[in-house]
């Protein structure tokens, strides 16, 4: 085998190995979001959490201007130096005292903007995260690029089942109300920054060259405004919703959105940690970049469409069962919202290939677009109530796939004719799917029976009516991607001997 037949080899098993980690580290934090969560729901108010889902909006904006995108461009860099590390370490921190002074000094403000009293002090005291992000972000920019997804992962499972879980639900439990949440967020940030730097400690003195901050800026500075984009555009309607509705229908609509966006968020991160930094790796050589981007968003379109169809039938009994029957009004938003799901996982996949080949620019003029459709649609929709608002974000989210496509065609050189024939297996997947799964959940809601047994039994159906077409017809539910992916999966098994299924020829790729 030559040398980069071998590399290749190697690259691609640590990328699926990664992937695997990653997931099992975003499927296990989703887990216990969604039990934190069911406890936090049925001890703390609507009102209390739209009060702190307005801080974490200003909070998460400000986030990305802290770092100035440093840790990414030391994760695509290709040639590192130590002065570049030690750079991003000590801006990292500086910019993280800068932001931090400026919310806090900038809380009244925030609150009178958006019309939320309460927020101030919220504010002020999550100003303090800043500083503990700014610490951790070379340590675990380098852990990232040397594809270290096994601690990472496991990391952010323990971070937040030590951090947010269990300080949030005592706190909780002791009637801490709008603090537990706060004190929470404070503690994960504390136990994650204080376990990165323990596992890749800074090099003391800190310092700063003005050569290597240049050389980190020019892609960091295209990431940040990107970034700064997207964040509008991910939380723009939450603002919309709590400057125009009120913290209460914020409660709702960020209760919805964020049991929507959980599983879509999760699966979107575990692609872009594991592919960013390995197409970073290739990002020279068009034809592997155009293979793994196919491969990804076909594996995304069979993960999540069928699904995301099925949550939908379901919403009354997922929201019901996760958040309790006081919610109810958050159903309409939540399947609104969840009509998107694939879209704004796949779209994830083209911002992974977007950043790791450097076009930074081109990608950020596409997130202001995104966010300023989002801005407009939910201000519009906010006339029809958080359903509106929900069905404005709907159609920019659209908006802004197709646009993030578009770049990823581009720089692959890939055909449209390609890249929707990715997503034909998991569309007749879906068509197969979800009759069985609306057969089920209408039978049982007949019957009026509990909402946890409906939910339980149309996910079960929904499950199996994916795996099964797929043992019985592989070539036409999971397509040459998934079966690449499946073949790959079986070569990392110990004990298991490959079975060689036969795929059909590629097309010629450039």
């Amino acid at each position: 085998m030559s040398d980069d037949k071998r590399s290749s080899r190697s690259l691609t098993q640590r990328t699926i190995t990664g992937m695997l980690w990653t997931s099992w580290g975003k499927g296990a934090y989703t887990v216990l979001q969604l039990g934190v969560l069911a406890v936090m729901a049925r001890l703390i108010t609507p009102a209390q959490f739209g009060v702190v889902s307005a801080a974490i909006v200003v909070i998460g904006f400000s986030a990305v201007f802290s770092q100035l995108g440093l840790g990414p461009a030391l994760v695509q860099r290709g040639e590192l130096e130590q002065r570049h590390l030690d750079t991003a370490f000590s801006a990292s921190v500086l910019f993280g005292l800068l932001l931090g002074t400026i919310i806090w000094l900038g809380a009244p403000v925030a609150a009178e903007f958006l019309r939320i009293p309460d927020v101030r002090p919220v504010l002020r005291a999550l100003a303090c995260v800043f500083v503990l992000q700014g610490l951790g972000v070379a340590s675990e920019s380098l852990l990232r690029r040397d594809l270290r997804f096994r601690w990472l992962a496991n990391l952010d499972v323990v971070s937040y089942a030590l951090g947010y879980g269990a300080v949030g639900i005592a706190l909780a439990l002791a009637g801490w109300g709008v603090w537990a949440l706060v004190a929470g967020q404070i503690s994960q940030s504390v136990v994650r920054n204080g376990a990165l730097l323990i596992r890749r400690p800074p090099r003391l003195p800190p310092s700063l060259e003005g050569r290597a901050f240049r050389e980190l800026l020019y892609f960091g500075g295209g990431f940040t405004l990107a970034k700064a984009a997207n964040y509008v555009a991910v939380q723009g309607d939450n603002m919309v919703v709590g400057r125009f509705l009120g913290p209460q229908a914020l409660g709702f609509y960020g209760r919805a959105y964020s049991l929507m966006s959980a599983p879509a968020y999760a699966f979107g991160t575990v692609l872009d940690q594991v592919l960013f930094p390995a197409m970073a790796k290739v990002q020279h050589e068009p034809q592997r970049l155009a293979m793994a981007y196919r491969r990804g968003v076909s594996l995304i379109a069979l993960l999540v469409l069928a699904p995301s169809a099925a949550l939908i039938l379901l919403g009354p009994e997922f929201i019901g069962v996760v958040l309790g029957h006081r919610w109810a009004l958050a159903v309409p938003s939540f399947q609104v919202l969840a009509l998107g799901m694939l879209f704004r996982t796949s779209y994830k996949m083209s911002d992974s290939l977007a950043r790791s080949t450097g076009v930074v620019y081109q990608r950020a003029w596409r997130q202001v677009l995104y966010a300023g459709l989002v801005l407009l649609g939910a201000g519009i929709g906010q006339f029809w109530g958080i359903v509106g608002v929900a069905w404005g974000a709907l159609l920019a989210l659209t908006v802004n796939f197709f646009v993030m496509a578009e770049l990823s065609v581009r720089v692959t050189s890939m055909t449209w004719a390609n890249f929707w024939e990715a997503h034909v297996p998991a569309v007749r997947l879906t068509l197969v799917s979800f009759p069985f799964v609306w057969a089920t959940t209408a039978v049982l809601r007949s019957w009026s029976l509990p909402s946890l047994v409906v939910l339980a039994a149309g996910a079960l159906v929904c499950g199996a009516s994916m795996v099964i077409p797929w043992i019985v017809a592989p070539q036409l539910f999971l397509g040459r991607d998934g079966l690449w992916v499946l073949e790959a999966l079986r070569g990392l098994l110990p004990g298991v001997r490959r079975r060689r299924v036969p795929l059909p020829q590629p097309e010629a790729q450039p």
